[in-house]
């Protein structure tokens, strides 16, 4: 082991002494992150590219395809999207138009697989191939006569429906959750700021929830409370998914577990702070990535925050057909996405 190594090692180990068993040491001194059946081997060396000839900005969000390709969006308009296989290696890139790119949705349209993109400069979400090619434009909802300006609307994230019904999350402008039939004609609104349980805080991202067989759900970031907040498919408010402490992104879900990057927490300790939570089928916190363990008082999970600085500002997650995580962060000094490989 190298000096550095040793001393970014030793700062590690430190930081579980005092913090209790956070994280540990695999096979050559891997490190291993999570609790639980949820524990992941940590690759940061995975995503690297030359920056040079494929630089990246804000790393946003990650898709995988259906041949197995790991799809990046940052906002460097270099190269919008960069294109990888599941050992890092890079395969394409494309996109120089999206100054603002936030949200990266996938959706198999009628044996066609499509790209969702939002982008925050151009208030607008761009339908695509996955090559690039844009099919649809889906400008601000001045249907919904909450909006008098583009300005106002700052989409973060869509979700789509096997219907293929488009929800757009406006995380960043007013918060409504809007509901656009295939063709992107509008359908309705719901949510927005309040102080209600049907009102959102930061509508940062949203999915939609297969797990329930029969009864898919809408689950909407609400991330200045943190928290999660469930409603029908047509806009109904459910429920509240309490996660104190966390400022989550967008809900990802694969099998019977949500998966979200935590951009932040309320702990100060460390400016540059985040880790991922990992949640089961009822809902219920199992592991947190570089994050305090999962404990429940009173059937809600007491405050979550960063106790090993391995991440910065993580943004977004995705889980591959072999349940390996890929993790995306923003404003982290350019950095390329990160690769967790599970432990059994």
């Amino acid at each position: 082991m190298n000096r550095k190594s040793f001393l970014q090692q030793s700062s590690l180990v430190a930081a579980a002494c005092m913090l209790g068993p956070q994280f540990e040491f695999g096979k050559k001194d891997e490190i291993i992150l999570g609790h639980n059946n949820k524990k992941y081997r940590l690759d940061s060396k995975w995503g690297e590219l030359d920056a040079a000839r494929y630089p990246v900005k804000d790393c946003h969000e990650m898709v995988q395809d259906a041949s197995g390709r790991i799809l990046l969006l940052t906002n460097e308009t270099r190269n919008n999207v960069i294109i990888y296989d599941k050992k890092g290696k890079l395969i394409d890139t494309w996109g120089t138009t999206y100054p603002g790119a936030h949200g990266l949705t996938i959706f198999n349209e009628n044996g066609t697989e499509v790209l969702f993109i939002c982008d925050n400069n151009r208030h607008q979400v761009i339908k695509t191939t996955l090559d690039g090619r844009e099919l649809m434009v889906l400008d601000y909802p001045k249907e919904t006569g909450m909006y008098t300006k583009a300005d106002e609307y700052i989409p973060t994230e869509t979700a789509i429906a096997a219907n293929g019904d488009i929800y757009v999350a406006d995380g960043y402008g007013k918060d409504y959750i809007i509901q656009y039939n295939h063709k992107g004609e509008y359908i309705r609104h719901f949510g927005g700021r309040g102080d209600k349980d049907e009102h959102l805080l930061n509508a940062h991202g949203v999915c939609i929830d297969y797990r329930h067989k029969n009864k898919p759900t809408l689950i909407v970031t609400s991330r200045q409370q943190n928290a999660f907040k469930r409603y029908t498919m047509d806009g109904k408010y459910i429920e509240t998914i309490a996660l104190p402490g966390a400022w989550v992104c967008r809900p990802v879900i694969k099998g019977d577990y949500l998966y979200a990057a935590v951009l932040q927490s309320k702990s100060a300790e460390w400016k540059q702070s985040g880790f991922i939570t990992i949640l089961d089928k009822h809902n219920k916190v199992v592991s947190n990535l570089g994050g305090t363990v999962p404990v429940y008082n009173k059937g809600v999970p007491e405050e979550m925050y960063q106790t090993v600085k391995v991440f910065q500002y993580p943004h977004d997650v995705c889980i591959d057909d072999e349940e390996n995580m890929y993790l995306a962060q923003w404003n982290s000094g350019h950095v390329y996405p990160y690769k967790l490989q599970p432990v059994s």
